[in-house]
């Protein structure tokens, strides 16, 4: 028998590959007589497209074409939908056309406008440039606050008030009367700043045409074929799905953005069937950063309701959620059911009131990034938490303790019900991380710094897209394939997958090769996001794989001549315990292949489908402290601890990693990042890597702490817990709370995210005059 494989931290098999420079991504394709795409965007962030000239381009050597709005109308091409609109709002979700190209008005800047194509890029790029736009500038507004005010510029004639959509969940009236009788109200405005991906790799694709079978073919650096395919055929393209194959080859990172629906998605499949040429555009890091999807960019005002005791009460949210210009592809889904979901934290919080509202302004379109909704909420109640500790004298960490779930399940009140976890364990071992602060502060004081603490609980509501299929099967070659119709962009599923897979059949992981993201291999799949693969796709291999047991269980007894209750499988082999027969894996389904019969199927495989819609409850507490120079607001953040659980361990190493992943971004959210643009122009100011601040190594502690397997869950048979974005999730309130804790003493009260010098020494000098 070999040894078991789940539980072990294992190299993962992919990285060989990827150190050698063997990956295959999307700018690594490609393909006979193949063309050059380049965007020409706009530059204005809200104006009339008086005129679009591409006379001189079109013109130009190597152009094998430009083209406008006007052609992509002329072809019936379709505006890029919105996916999420079951969702049931209390006012009407607002959807304005969002077309590949713009039309008469340009919303953003670096909105797609005209697209070059060539037969090299450099060709591409000099055409680009001598297409020649005339525009009559209209007034942008950017900034949430603005585009709700009294007489701000509409954006869309459809979203009055700017307003694209309004969502409730709870009853209002039983909170304002607990609000109104309660010892103690807590009231907040906080602010989650907008950020940008970032991902290592950027936006790319590759558009072909077989004009024999009018099919096209999509391969681009993304997340989620299907999620992709069957928009793009059925609101886009308006042809038969099985007319259009999406595949994804290695991506380098996408946290949320690459899921998206682009318009540059459906310029090079249309140009390539246009042409009878395969066309690749590759997106540099300055097309990323106006024309990827943002991030976070909320507006939250909530009221917090105690008893005398401390004991909370009630809570009211309101948010105020940055659309963008457009509504994205699952955009709606993350301020509404996703916040909702997770509002309250951990916390035993009686009665929820929740509202939210999206708002367009003349911004990149935002949507989901690492966490999607979660981090907003967590960062919502645990920053309250701190405030009301502050507002009525008690300990924060003690106020946490009162208020934690005790007792399962839980029944939320937003309608969730919690199975036991971590929760006040988690509480405990953070406790004992904090022991010694007083004389580290004593240190740092010493040396003329301000020293902070910081904690935060987290809970996560991962699930994603519910239900997940999977296929395993034995090929010709003997390797056994394994398919599943979730999405890695560099979360190790190709070692993971394999672990459960090998361990299922008890063979060595190297008989296993693993497939993904392609829409010829499964019909279906839900892709990259929510923290979903295990939960979801980890589960439908498992059952996949013990189907194709028993697809070898059948054909033995027909091979072996014995009644199939008396065939036994393990390690690869069928035997028939009261005889001894036995036959290997590999044999039977080599005769798979040779039979013909209906309830044979050639490599014994076997197609899963797990049917859930259950979520997982990953959570934890994290504890930090800052080091803060009050002559100059620099923050060093010097300890980092993380107790979590996420339920059965798989594969520890790579589940600690990818909460490491998450921390570092909720890290670079609450110090360093923010996509910011200027209010009267719409120009956005953080542009570059130059002007965009991301974490750096030497900016990130060791960090402490561990992952506790002894909570597993029932919601799924692999008992796992989503790993993903709960880093991002549980850092940023983490991180915000050490700091306000180092400048409470100051006199500082309030700061909103990201903490950088510049804003830390002028909280510190205005506390100064008050």
């Amino acid at each position: 028998m070999t040894e078991p494989l789940l539980g072990r931290s294992l190299n993962r098999l992919e990285d060989r590959r990827f150190v050698q420079g063997r990956g295959r991504y999307v700018d690594d394709l490609a393909a006979p007589m193949l063309l050059h795409g380049v965007v020409v965007r706009s530059t204005h962030a809200h104006a009339r497209l008086a005129a679009v000239d591409v006379a001189a381009a079109r013109n130009m050597r190597g152009v094998a074409g430009v083209f406008t709005g006007q052609d992509l109308a002329a072809d019936n091409i379709g505006p890029l939908p919105c996916s999420v609109m079951q969702i049931p709002m209390t006012s009407p979700l607002v959807v304005p056309p969002c077309h590949a190209l713009a039309r008469d008005i340009v919303r953003y800047v670096g909105e797609p406008i005209a697209f070059v194509v060539a037969d090299t890029i450099e060709n591409a790029r000099d055409a680009a440039e001598a297409v020649v736009i005339a525009y009559d500038p209209l007034q942008p507004v950017v900034a949430i606050t603005d585009a709700i005010s009294p007489g701000a510029p509409s954006i869309w004639p459809e979203a009055a008030n700017n307003f694209g959509f309004t969502f409730n969940r709870g009853d209002i009236a039983p909170v304002e009367e607990a609000i109104a009788a309660a010892a103690h109200v807590v009231e907040c405005e906080l602010v989650n700043n907008r950020v940008v991906a970032a991902s290592m790799e950027t936006r790319g694709g590759l558009g072909e045409y077989d004009a024999a079978t009018g099919r096209l073919h999509l391969t681009a650096s993304a997340a989620g074929a299907h999620g992709i395919r069957d928009p793009l055929a059925d609101f886009v393209f308006r042809i038969p799905r099985e007319k259009l194959r999406v595949s994804i080859p290695d991506v380098g990172g996408g946290f949320g953005m690459k899921n998206v629906l682009y318009p540059e998605w459906v310029l090079i499949l249309w140009a390539a069937r246009r042409l009878g040429r395969p066309v690749k555009w590759i997106g540099d890091r300055s097309e990323d950063f106006v024309g990827a999807v943002h991030g976070r960019d909320s507006l939250i005002r909530a009221r917090l309701a105690l008893d005398s005791s401390g004991r909370f009460l009630a809570l009211e949210t309101k948010v105020f959620a940055n659309l963008g210009a457009y509504v994205s592809t699952v955009a709606p889904v993350v301020p509404t059911m996703a916040m909702a979901s997770a509002m309250g934290g951990v916390y035993d919080i009686p009665l929820i009131a929740f509202e939210a509202r999206g708002v367009f302004t003349n911004t990149t379109p935002v949507d989901a990034y690492r966490g999607a909704g979660k981090p907003e909420a967590n960062y919502l109640i645990e920053r309250c938490i701190d405030l009301a500790a502050a507002q009525l004298g008690i300990d924060a960490l003690k106020l946490r303790r009162k208020n934690i779930f005790r007792s399962f399940p839980h029944a939320s009140a937003m309608g969730l019900t919690v199975e036991k976890g971590s929760f006040a364990h988690a509480i405990d071992h953070a406790v004992k991380a904090a022991d010694g602060f007083n004389a580290r502060r004593k240190a740092s004081k010493a040396k003329g710094l301000l020293r902070g603490q910081g904690f935060a609980c987290f809970m996560e509501t991962a699930r994603g897209t519910p239900n997940e299929v999977a296929e395993a099967r034995v090929a010709e070659d003997g390797a056994i394939e394994i398919m599943v119709g979730t999405h890695s962009n560099g979360q190790g599923h190709e070692t993971t997958y394999a672990q459960i897979a090998a361990d299922t059949l008890g063979l060595p992981l190297k008989r296993f090769r693993f497939r993904q993201a392609d829409t010829e291999l499964l019909d279906s799949g839900g892709g990259h996001g929510g923290a979903r693969s295990m939960h979801q796709g980890g589960t439908a291999l498992l059952m996949a794989a013990e189907g194709l047991i028993e697809n070898a269980r059948r054909l033995a007894a027909r091979l072996l001549q014995a009644h199939v209750d008396a065939i036994e499988y393990r390690d690869g082999v069928l035997r028939v315990a009261a005889t001894g027969q036995e036959i290997g894996l590999d044999e039977v389904a080599r005769a798979s292949r040779q039979m013909q019969a209906d309830d044979v199927t050639p490599g014994l495989a076997q197609k899963a489908t797990h049917l859930c819609d259950r979520y997982t409850f990953p959570n934890g507490c994290h504890v930090a402290e800052v080091e803060i120079d009050p002559a100059t607001g620099e923050v060093k953040l010097d300890r980092y601890v993380i107790f979590d659980d996420y339920g059965r361990l798989l594969d520890p190493r790579q589940t600690l990693s990818q909460v490491h992943g998450g921390v570092v971004q909720g890290i670079g959210q609450a110090l360093f990042e923010q996509a910011l643009f200027d209010p009267e122009s719409g120009q956005i100011l953080s542009g570059s890597l130059m002007d965009y601040a991301l974490p750096r190594a030497g900016d990130i502690p060791v960090f402490e702490g561990h992952l506790t397997p002894d909570f597993p869950t029932s919601a799924n048979r692999l008992g796992v817990k989503g790993s993903g974005q709960a880093g991002a999730i549980g850092s940023p309130a983490t991180v915000m709370n050490a700091v306000m804790n180092a400048l409470a003493p100051l006199g500082v009260r309030h700061l909103d995210m990201p903490a950088t010098p510049q804003r830390i020494w002028r909280a510190i000098e205005a506390a100064k005059v008050r």
